[in-house]
């Protein structure tokens, strides 16, 4: 599902506009985005969690050339 889906569905059933349930929907995003940013969790009950996983660093081949590569800590 798009997030413009989300916004139609959202908008139908509790009969605000598009543009003022696209609004909210995004301030929603950011605000889980911001927090993720800060290495936060976020719990929402009854639905799932968000958090930032960390991964290693380490050694990789690029697919087209075959040359090794060192991909840092993400």
């Amino acid at each position: 599902m798009t997030k413009k889906e989300i916004v139609k569905t959202i908008s139908e059933e509790i009969g605000l506009t598009q543009l003022k349930t696209k609004e909210i929907v995004q301030k929603t995003f950011d605000a889980i985005v911001d927090t993720l940013v800060e290495d936060q969790r976020i719990e929402l009950r009854n639905f799932g969690v968000f958090e930032v996983k960390r991964r290693a660093a380490r050694k990789a081949r690029n697919p087209r050339t075959g040359e090794k590569v060192f991909v840092p800590e993400k």
